[in-house]
């Protein structure tokens, strides 16, 4: 263990390995190797189709570079710490996701971001000062102001339409986390973004590039607004874009429950037992030859075929007529085939959504002003429009990540769903402690940070929730149906969040000195004798170290004492003292692994050889820091 997070561009190196072992000489890619290995299937020419802009290169190596920070638990800001699994992380994105690799990697349902839309007036955190060396950038990432929040000189700029690299700026600042997201999904994942006409087409390709254009599932188109905007010589735009890719194509759109609307076309006018139907089309759609033929009547009437001929083999037609799916209307001039209701396992999705379905920009306000009296965000999103992507998605107890949180609609929306539906979903949400504008209504009403709305806003949602269930079950308790299990539909409900918060590694980084002398080499030596950091915090570090161990953040911890167990047996750590009762009540235990600071073992050589040992002996993996 490193101390670093996960690079995607190592775990795709080895995949690659794995499949071509051929093409690699010395640990790198030989390129004429791979050429005739693929053969004709590869194109080093310069003239391609490819997307290109400004920064795309050094926005890799951004991408590529490993992050040493953690993230650590602030208990006062949660609900229910100890039984939630939902997560609220404050921190700037990019080192989220980064940090977010060892634990997360594949295990994402459903991602849903709501990005900047490069308006030209929005100013939005920059990884992509490339000239900056990595210290420097991650300096700047960490500029905080005295109370401990992301100051605007140091992360936000306005990208104008004027700047020469409009588009490359915002290009820059979301491929990095687009890469880094799709890591995260499962294989029968999906991603659902939302956008404006300023980026929509850039965003495509950019997806197409990331995702890949055979993962593309829909462009949905979603009316925000219906009043028309009072501006003459200009079209009043109501709508924004939501695009959806898979990661692979194991994703499959799960179909909607059908509505009263829906169904009104279904009716049962001759008694049908199987219910009610529809008549559907007997025609073919392309002209076929050998299923152009004469149907006869059960009176002996001729019904010639259409032009294309009929949909079925004569054979196929004749089981249908027999089975009651296809009937004679009352002269028998014609045959009419019957769709039942019953048969349709719920309905596709479309493509455009309304506001009245799902929601608009005027509904998501009205929603804020339910939870706070003077609502503190600008540019909600409804909860029903998130709910409808939630509904796409088969899976009622996956992982939803959003890290672009805002005024966290998205975890509002989640447990709404749970609470309707009955599912268990869990959502990790990331919003960074962006200042709020001092006059905003917002900071008059306290709140400092737009991380400080979206948590807030989750407390209030859970407890409304809570509330509505609870009227619920007396309402049942009224009922001569109540059944006694309906006393904990109160409890299924997850509406409590952990909070973590994006900081520096509890252990010491190695800094290259910047002359190579004796005396600055012995100096970074001396400093490395006890690596753990001068302000570390002991349940920090906990959360560090299975972090680092491919953890999730809902891993049962078991606290003892000298040690602790993670995900039951499969990890042990002893931080704070060790002797050799410890290290016995360790190995009864039968860990798979066991972490150890060194520093506990000072003065205790004979200790700590003895313990490698023991843990040999015992198939145990041992490491100290």
């Amino acid at each position: 263990m490193n101390g670093q997070s996960l690079s995607p561009h190592i775990e795709k190196l080895n995949q690659l390995r794995q499949i071509f072992p051929e093409v690699f000489s010395e640990g790198k890619i030989d390129w004429e190797k791979l050429r005739i290995t693929l053969g004709e299937n590869i194109n080093f020419a310069n003239e391609r189709y490819v997307l290109n802009w400004a920064g795309k290169s050094d926005a890799f190596r951004v991408m590529q570079q490993p992050s040493t920070r953690t993230l650590v638990p602030v208990r006062e800001d949660s609900v229910d710490f100890d039984d939630t699994q939902n997560i609220f992380i404050e921190g700037e994105n990019l080192e989220v996701l980064k940090v977010l690799q060892k634990s997360y990697f594949g295990k994402v349902k459903m991602i849903y971001i709501d990005p900047p839309y490069n308006t030209g007036n929005d100013s939005f955190i920059y990884p992509d000062k490339f000239s900056e060396t990595k210290e420097e950038y991650q300096k700047r990432v960490g500029d905080k102001d005295e109370d401990g929040y992301m100051t605007g000189e140091g992360m936000f700029r306005k990208n104008s339409r004027e700047n020469g690299q409009y588009h490359s700026n915002w290009l820059n600042m979301m491929m990095p986390r687009l890469y880094l997201a799709r890591t995260l999904l499962r294989d029968d994942g999906v991603i659902f973004i939302s956008i404006d006409d300023n980026e929509v087409h850039n965003l495509r390709l950019l997806m197409n590039e990331i995702f890949g254009e055979e993962n593309f599932v829909a462009n949905i188109v979603w009316q925000h607004s219906i009043q028309p905007k009072g501006y003459s010589n200009i079209f009043s735009n109501h709508h924004n874009h939501i695009l959806c890719f898979s990661k692979t194509s194991e994703y499959v759109v799960n179909s909607l429950l059908r509505t009263d609307e829906d169904n009104k076309a279904y009716s049962n006018p001759d008694n049908d037992p199987k219910g009610p139907w529809r008549s559907g089309d007997v025609r073919n759609a392309l002209y076929r030859p050998n299923l152009i033929y004469d149907i006869i009547s059960p009176s002996g009437n001729i019904i010639k075929p259409c032009s294309n001929g009929w949909r079925w083999s004569k054979e196929t037609i004749e089981k249908k007529i027999q089975t009651g799916e296809i009937i004679f209307n009352v002269d028998e001039t014609k045959i009419i085939r019957k769709i039942y209701l019953s048969n349709l396992e719920g309905r596709a999705p479309e493509s455009i959504w309304f506001a009245k379905d799902v929601g608009s920009t005027r509904d998501a306000m009205a929603e804020l002003k339910n939870l706070f009296e003077n609502p503190p965000f600008d540019t909600p999103k409804p909860t029903k429009l998130i709910e409808k992507m939630i509904q796409l998605v088969k899976d009622k107890n996956g992982i939803i990540l959003d890290f672009f949180s805002g005024s966290a609609t998205t975890a509002h929306a989640v447990m709404q769903l749970n609470k309707e539906d009955g599912g268990n979903r869990k959502y990790i949400l990331v919003q960074m402690p962006e200042l709020c504008d001092e006059k905003s209504e917002a900071f008059k009403a306290g709140y400092k940070t737009i991380a400080e709305i979206a948590k807030e806003r989750i407390r209030r949602a859970g407890k409304k929730i809570r509330e509505e269930i609870k009227r619920e079950v007396e309402k049942k308790k009224g009922e001569l149906n109540f059944a006694a299990d309906d006393n904990q539909a109160e409890t299924q409900v997850d509406t409590g969040f952990k909070v973590f918060r994006l900081s520096e590694s509890n252990f010491k980084q190695w800094q290259q000195p910047e002359n190579y002398t004796a005396e600055a080499l012995a100096e970074q030596l001396k400093l490395f004798i006890d690596p753990v950091a001068e302000n570390a915090d002991l349940q920090n570090m906990v959360y560090e170290l299975l972090l680092k161990s491919g953890k999730d953040l809902n891993v049962k911890i078991e606290a003892n004492d000298g040690y602790y167990l993670i995900d039951g047996n499969d990890l042990a750590l002893i931080l704070e003292k060790v002797d050799e009762q410890i290290i016995t009540e360790v190995l009864c235990e039968y860990p798979k692994k066991v972490i150890a600071l060194d520093r506990i073992f000072k003065g205790k050589d004979q200790l700590k050889t003895n313990t490698a040992l023991q843990m040999k002996d015992a198939g145990v993996e041992f490491k100290t820091i």
